[in-house]
């Protein structure tokens, strides 16, 4: 087991929801955390004096990884100021939900965008400094809908099955190096999006959940602890954190 005190990660999108919970996780272990949002500059903010609070050391950086000239400037600026950079977590993303009938270009692209093209924007961006590091790692954000599919999803499933075909490919080059890469597939979990699902539907969902209950988003950043402190014998895996929803 490792420590993972003065390492220094990025997590994208890390102002809400499972992003934002990831970097105080991680900072609650002495990472110093870069928090990145696009638009959401008050919550990344919240984030941040939280963290620093705690006795934690976070920065908020504004970009939209999902263009390729934004993503290397937030990687430059998080070594500009800590002088490393040993974890990425690429956790961006965004639903733009329609049966396919309806998805029009926009949709589809955008989603892909943000949801794919920023994996290969940030990770090509940190890559030098990453295999600098003693234990780089690279977490790659992916969802049981990647996996399994879901109605009305095809351009995120889309996005986020090439998020874990990324992930294998990208394993097997840099396994020689010492930097992993795995990606998370989140179930369920109760984040803003999910609770803004009617009741009866969000009952439905978690009839179907084994474990029978939605996932917490505590438990999706101790997944990523445990990937960045003791997982140097794993790498090009999925861990599936779903309640067994799908297995």
């Amino acid at each position: 087991m490792t420590t993972l005190e003065g390492k220094v990660a990025i997590v994208t999108g890390g102002s809400k929801g499972i992003g934002a919970t990831i970097a105080k996780e991680l900072a609650s272990h002495g990472v110093k955390v870069a928090v990145n949002y696009n638009s959401s500059k008050e919550a990344a903010e919240k984030v941040v004096n939280e963290i620093k609070e705690n006795g934690g050391e976070c920065i908020a950086i504004q970009a939209d990884v999902s263009y390729p000239e934004q993503a290397k400037s937030l990687v430059d600026q998080t070594k500009e100021v800590f002088g490393q950079v040993d974890i990425l977590v690429n956790n961006a993303g965004i639903t733009r939900d329609r049966s396919f009938k309806k998805l029009s270009h926009e949709d589809w692209t955008k989603v892909i965008d943000v949801n794919l093209n920023s994996v290969y924007n940030t990770t090509t961006a940190a890559l030098t400094y990453l295999l600098e590091s003693e234990a780089g790692r690279v977490i790659n954000i992916s969802s049981i809908i990647g996996q399994a599919g879901g109605f009305g999803q095809t351009n995120y499933s889309a996005a986020k099955a090439g998020m874990i075909g990324f992930t294998k490919s990208l394993a097997l080059e840099l396994a020689k190096t010492g930097v992993t890469v795995n990606a998370i597939c989140p179930g369920f979990i109760e984040t803003e999006m999910v609770m803004a699902i009617p009741e009866d539907i969000r009952q439905q969902i978690i009839s179907k959940i084994p474990v029978r209950r939605l996932g917490q988003a505590e438990e999706i950043a101790r997944g990523i602890v445990f990937l960045c402190r003791d997982g140097a014998y794993i790498t090009g895996q999925q861990l599936n954190i779903n309640g067994g929803l799908y297995m």
